[in-house]
């Protein structure tokens, strides 16, 4: 029996035959469009990216053969990087020693972001992913689960990030790219309800504070954009303050990182990679997954810096291509972040 690709190819092969000598000469010598084998990629790199400084990831920890959502990954204090799988609700904690076990087990949440203060582990879920998710707190064992923002406030928190004065920053995961229904919103030291910072984004996604607390950066992941806000305090953005620095190519942008120079890294989902950019917001470099020519853990959602070194973490999994859910590491351009901005 035939294949389609065969049926194809001969029905071709018939019609240029049928052709009259002259139109199959005319054919023959109309331009053709030959692709340089870079372009032949499942994700070409964007031209406007493809001479930046480029180094593959190494696969560092085979969490799973099957494809999780991973996502959250923070360090606490003793080492250990905790982590998340929306869909099941799990957390996971993976010791230096690259021994895993579960916090959190399979659950109602839907976690999307991790952040940790105070000894407690909060969380930014994302609950119904239409209307209604939340911001809870739990020991570090994953017990004693406080809700800190509750699903009937009306937000879906995707990632959060601390101030030096304990109030945090959510990014409400709502809208489409025709929908500017998310935004960014703070909650101040002694809770209360959420303060909007920045409105009307296209699904918020990933945030961060650079490392003096000043300058929050924001991913819109339906919009495709790296905001770098400049803050006159928490909740009043400088006068010209909101920038969008750079607007993306192809799918769109997930979770950020920033380092101890200020940099910030952003999790590129769909494509198996992570730009970087500098404290201007300009791009300077990125990390490539393995296999990513040929379609595999496209789905890179977030990364984490190891306190006190230079060694990032990359999450991502395979969806339906086979290989399952996969920690890649590479080196960052500096070491984590220690100051309050990015205390994760």
């Amino acid at each position: 029996m035939k294949t389609s690709s065969m049926i194809t190819v001969a029905l071709a092969a018939g019609m240029l035959a049928a052709m009259p000598a002259g139109a199959q000469e005319k054919n023959a010598a109309l331009p053709s469009l030959e692709l340089p084998k870079a372009f032949l990629s499942k994700v070409p790199l964007p031209v406007s990216e493809a001479d930046l400084p480029t180094v593959e990831a190494v696969e560092y920890f085979k969490v799973s053969a099957e494809a999780l959502q991973l996502e959250c990954p923070v360090f606490t204090a003793e080492g250990d990087l905790l982590f998340c799988e929306v869909f099941g609700g799990r957390v996971y904690r993976l010791t230096p020693d690259n021994e895993l076990s579960t916090v959190l087990g399979k659950s109602e949440l839907r976690p999307a972001g991790l952040a940790i203060h105070d000894g407690r582990v909060y969380m930014a879920e994302l609950g119904d992913f239409s209307e209604h998710g939340s911001v809870v707190s739990m020991a570090p064992d994953g017990t004693d689960i406080k809700e800190i923002v509750p699903r009937s406030a009306g937000y879906l928190p995707d990632d959060l990030v601390f101030d030096d004065k304990g109030g945090f920053y959510f990014t409400d995961f709502k809208g489409g790219s025709s929908s500017p229904d998310g935004g960014v919103y703070y909650v101040g030291p002694e809770g209360g309800d959420p303060v909007s910072v920045l409105p009307n984004l296209k699904i918020a996604n990933g945030i961060g504070l650079s490392p003096d607390g000043k300058t929050l950066w924001v991913t819109e992941l339906a919009g495709g954009k790296l905001h770098r806000v400049s803050l006159a305090d928490a909740t009043t953005i400088a006068p010209f303050g909101a920038l969008v620095t750079y607007t993306f190519t192809g799918a769109g942008p997930d979770s950020l990182r920033i380092d101890a120079e200020g940099n910030v890294y952003v999790a590129m989902y769909g494509q198996a990679r992570v730009l970087v950019f500098n404290p201007l917001g300009l791009p300077i470099g990125q990390y490539l997954l393995p296999g990513r020519d040929e379609g595999h853990n496209l789905r890179s959602t977030s990364m984490a810096i190891r306190p006190g070194t230079d060694e990032m973490l990359i999450l991502t999994n395979d969806w339906d291509q086979g290989e399952g859910s996969t920690i890649f590491a590479v080196k960052a351009l500096a070491q984590d972040a220690s100051g309050p901005g990015t205390r994760k």
